[in-house]
């Protein structure tokens, strides 16, 4: 009975070593990975290549941004980020036979210009960002559109950064396009005027060979074609931006110059922009006179801080993975966003607002077009980064680059203070009304310059804040998510 004891217990030594062996040195999975297996060129889903994807592809190259970026990414079979004439002859060879062994056995004998039936199968991990091809394919660009001009701009004779650039131009030219096709018979025109000026300044760009600032001014009407409707804007909205450029204009302006350099007071920059307030917006506000609001960071001060907490709780870790993967990797907002500047250099907030517009845009398809919730998951999103990109080495930063975030708008003078006042009273006009939000911002600017004692640096932030106000009013409250 001992022996027999003796040695199962050896038995249980022996097999628990085995047990330690296998588990340590044979090889596991320990990080679990989940990956979505794509079938490129099956447009349909049907799990087949056939006549019916042909016909998707046809009307595709017409029209390609009618189309979803899953629909985009599947044609892209040679997996070189553009959508391009080998994609479209690779697929129209495999459309013809239903059979991607015939397909590359007839396409080209002895040569190499085919896909293998395995690289028409792409695995894609759940938890990265579905990158849209850029459009390449010519003639895209309708006569008739106002960016027509732009249909013959891709040659070899660019550099390749060059090159990059303006495949962007054209694929965003060809999706501006295919919104104002749909809404030129109903512009208004004060839509049409503002078309002109800025379809000039496009023109004028290309000319100055300025072909990253030709991008960001494409994308900027691409997203005023797909979400901006003047006729369903409130005549306080109509002329908000009247009043943000007069302020613009005011940081540049004589006057300006004069109070910096000690000649002129302050009082004589607040009865300048009162007289803006007045023939713009119709409002009869004496800034100097307004009562203290109480602390901008208390939104119980502004609104129902029960209902704004409860938008914010709405939030789930999916939402932000969702905002955060494309903040790191959407190639159009990676372009906004990296026009970031030295310090006092973006002194009129030109380089914040573009970026903002495609941040909440983002933010208002994953709380599906709901804006309440849409501010808040924004509200949050700018809080979370300020840890830990505090903790990293000043001397380690570049100077260009936003101190407190890297994925929002802004340099590093700016850094998230802007965005918040964008996200904030563009919330705040949810709750209340622009008009109201208006008011509440410009009497929290002027007492944040009334505690420097109107000094020219709190003078200049008082007009920046508000222009960064104002645009957050403007398009929180504007703003459609349809591509029209």
């Amino acid at each position: 009975m001992k022996k027999s004891y003796i040695i199962f217990i050896a038995a249980i030594f022996i097999l628990s070593g085995i047990g330690i062996y296998i588990y340590l040195g044979f090889p596991t999975i320990r990080v679990p990975i989940t990956a979505e297996l794509i079938m490129l060129g099956d447009l349909n889903e049907d799990n087949h290549w056939n006549k019916q994807d042909e016909g998707i592809l046809i009307k595709f190259m017409r029209s390609p941004h009618v189309y979803s970026d899953r629909i985009a990414f599947k044609i892209d079979v040679n997996h070189n980020g553009l959508i391009d004439s080998e994609d479209i002859n690779i697929l129209q060879q495999l459309y013809k036979v239903e059979n991607p062994y015939q397909a590359a056995e007839s396409f080209s004998k002895g040569s190499e210009a085919y896909p293998r039936a395995r690289e028409l199968f792409k695995y894609h991990p759940k938890n990265e960002y579905l990158q849209r091809p850029v459009f390449t394919l010519p003639n895209a660009i309708p006569n008739d559109s106002p960016l027509s001009f732009l249909s013959g701009i891709i040659n070899d004779s660019y550099s390749p950064y060059q090159l990059e650039l303006l495949r962007e131009v054209y694929d965003e030219a060809i999706r501006f396009s295919s919104a104002y096709e749909k809404r030129k018979d109903f512009l208004e025109p004060v839509e049409i005027e503002y078309l002109k000026g800025k379809t000039k300044h496009c023109k004028s760009l290309l000319e100055k060979g300025q072909l990253f600032n030709l991008l960001l001014e494409v994308i900027s009407l691409t997203e005023d074609g797909e979400t901006l409707f003047y006729n369903q804007q409130t005549p306080f909205i109509q002329k908000i931006l009247y009043f943000r450029d007069h302020l613009r204009e005011l940081l540049k302006s004589e006057s300006f110059k004069e109070f910096k350099g000690g000649k002129e007071n302050a009082d004589k920059i607040f009865q300048q922009i009162d007289k803006y307030i007045s023939s713009d917006l119709f409002m009869d506000l004496r800034l100097e006179n307004l009562s203290p609001p109480r602390d901008l960071l208390k939104l119980e001060n502004y609104a129902d801080r029960i209902k704004w907490q409860y938008y914010k709780s709405t939030n789930k870790k999916h939402d932000f993975e969702q905002l955060v993967l494309y903040a790191q990797y959407d190639r159009r907002y990676l372009r906004a966003v990296s026009k970031t500047t030295r310090k006092l250099t973006d002194v009129t907030v030109e380089n914040h607002n573009l970026p903002m517009i495609l941040l909440f845009r983002k933010a208002l398809q994953i709380k599906n077009n709901d804006k309440l919730a849409t501010v808040g998951l924004l509200d949050e999103a700018i809080r979370i980064p300020f840890g830990w990109v505090r903790s990293i080495p000043k001397n380690l930063l570049p100077s260009s680059i936003a101190l407190e975030n890297f994925l929002l708008p802004g340099n590093k003078e700016d850094s998230s203070d802007k965005s918040r006042h964008w996200n904030v009273f563009g919330g705040i006009s949810l709750y209340k009304s622009p008009e109201e939000s208006l008011k509440i911002a410009l009497a929290r600017e002027v007492q944040d310059a009334k505690l420097e004692n109107y000094s020219p640096e709190s003078m200049r932030e008082f007009i920046r804040d508000s222009i960064a106000n104002i645009n957050g009013i403007y398009y929180v409250v504007s703003m459609r998510d349809q591509k029209y």
